[in-house]
C-alpha cells in the first residue's frame, strides 16, 4: 500500500495543527481531508490528506470537491442573509406576505427567522405516501410544506429541520429574489471570487467528487419521538435516487459539494460581512445573522441547542472550539464550518470516510483544539 499523501501548510505558529491532523490518519479515522483555517483574513492552515477514492489511488488535491451535507446549512444562511442585506427580506417578515399558501394549520405567523432557526414545526414530511423520489419535485415538496400541519407551535421551539430547511429557505428564495440559493450561490459569491461551492453540482463536475464511504453504524438519536421519525426514520425522509441525479439537485440543506478551503473563505461574511475586500453584507444584517432565536432541548437532535439565523451558536456544546460566541454548522458524517467573531479565525472541515456522529465529530474537534492551542 502506498503512504498516505499530504500536501500540508500551516505559518509558523500554527504548525502543531498538522500534528493533530495527521493524527487522525494515524488513528485510522482518516480516507481523505482537506481542513483550512484563516485568522482576520490571512491563511494559518491548509491541509491535505489521504485519497479521494475507497481504493487509495487518487490523492486529495485542491481540486477535490467533498460531499457536506449539512454544512451546506451555513452557506445556505449566508445567501439569505444576502437577501436581507438587499432588503428583499426581512428576518421578521412572515412568510406568508410573499407565500400566501404556506398560512395554513396555524403557520400563519411563520417568519424568515423562524424557518432560519428551525422553529417552523416541520422537520419532515408527515404525508404517509412521501416517497425518496418525491423530493426532486420542487413545486411538489414545497405545496406539501405549506398544506402540512406543523408538528408543534411553530416559534415555541427548535426542532431541526434536515431535508425540509433547504425547500423552505429556497422557496424563500424563489419566490423573494425569483433564483434559487444555487444561482444566488455561484451569480453572487462564487462566480467573481472563485469559490468552489455548490448547491446543485453540474454533471461536469462530478468527476471532481470524493468518494463518501457510509458509516457502519446509524447516528444515535436518542429517545424516539415522532419529529425524529419524520426527520430522519420514516420511508420517504429523506431524497432517494442515483448519485448523479443527487449531486445535481438542490437540496440546499444537505447536498452541497465543496471543498475546504472555499468554505472557509465563505465564513468570514460571519466575522465581518466579507470575502477578503468585498463587501456582502452591512454591520447591521451580519449582527442578525448571529443574534441568538432560540435555545434549549432540540426536539429532533439529541443535543440542547442554540440557533441564530441558520447557524448554531457553539455555546452549550463547544463543538468548533473553546469561544461561546462562535457559529458553525456540522454535516452529516463529520464535517463542518466555523467562524469565531472574537479571535477572528474561521474554518472547515471535509472528509470522506464518514462516522455516526451527528454534530461534534471528534475528527475535527481534535484539529480546532490544536488550532486554539497555538494560540
Amino acid at each position: 500500500m502506498s503512504a498516505t499523501p499530504f500536501d500540508i501548510f500551516t505559518t509558523a505558529d500554527f504548525s502543531p495543527v498538522a500534528d493533530a491532523f495527521k493524527g487522525n490518519f494515524d488513528d485510522g479515522g482518516e480516507l481523505g481531508v482537506q481542513f483550512c483555517a484563516f485568522q482576520n483574513g490571512s491563511l494559518i492552515a491548509d491541509l491535505k490528506g489521504g485519497w479521494s477514492d475507497r481504493r487509495k489511488e487518487i490523492a486529495v488535491t485542491d481540486n477535490t470537491l467533498f460531499s457536506v451535507y449539512s454544512s451546506g446549512k451555513a452557506i445556505a444562511a449566508l445567501a439569505i442573509a444576502y437577501l436581507v442585506d438587499q432588503d428583499k427580506i426581512g428576518y421578521d417578515q412572515q412568510l406568508t406576505t410573499f407565500w400566501p399558501e404556506f398560512g395554513q394549520h396555524g403557520k400563519e405567523a411563520v417568519t424568515v427567522g423562524d424557518v432560519m432557526s428551525h422553529q417552523a414545526g416541520l422537520p419532515g414530511i408527515s404525508n404517509p405516501d412521501w416517497t425518496g423520489e418525491d423530493w426532486y419535485d420542487w413545486d411538489k415538496t414545497c405545496a406539501e410544506l405549506a398544506g402540512q400541519k406543523p408538528l408543534f407551535k411553530p416559534g415555541s421551539m427548535s426542532g431541526y429541520h434536515p431535508n425540509t430547511f433547504g425547500f423552505l429557505a429556497g422557496e424563500i428564495a424563489k419566490r423573494t429574489d425569483g433564483r434559487s440559493i444555487g444561482q444566488i450561490l455561484r451569480e453572487e459569491f462564487c462566480a467573481d471570487l472563485g469559490l468552489d461551492i455548490w448547491i446543485g453540482l453540474p454533471a461536469s463536475e462530478h468527476g471532481r467528487c470524493a468518494a463518501m464511504v457510509k458509516p457502519k453504524s446509524p447516528p444515535e438519536l436518542g429517545e424516539i419521538n415522532e419529529a425524529k421519525r419524520l426527520a430522519f426514520l420514516r420511508t420517504g425522509a429523506a431524497p432517494r435516487g442515483n448519485l448523479s441525479k443527487w449531486r445535481e439537485a438542490e437540496f440546499a440543506g444537505s447536498n452541497c459539494h465543496a471543498n475546504a478551503k472555499s468554505l472557509a473563505r465563505m465564513m468570514q461574511i460571519v466575522i465581518n460581512g466579507k470575502i477578503d475586500q468585498t463587501v456582502f453584507l452591512a454591520e447591521d444584517v451580519v449582527e442578525k445573522l448571529r443574534k441568538p432565536r432560540i435555545s434549549g432541548p432540540n426536539l429532533v437532535l439529541p443535543f440542547e441547542t442554540t440557533y441564530a439565523a441558520g447557524l448554531l451558536l457553539n455555546a452549550p456544546n463547544f463543538f468548533y472550539g473553546p469561544n461561546a460566541e462562535t457559529l458553525g454548522h456540522s454535516g452529516w458524517g463529520g464535517s463542518c464550518v466555523f467562524a469565531d467573531p472574537i479571535t477572528g479565525i474561521y474554518g472547515a472541515y471535509v472528509m470522506n470516510l464518514q462516522n455516526s456522529a451527528l454534530l461534534g465529530d471528534p475528527r475535527p474537534r481534535r484539529i480546532i483544539d490544536a488550532l486554539y492551542e497555538c494560540r
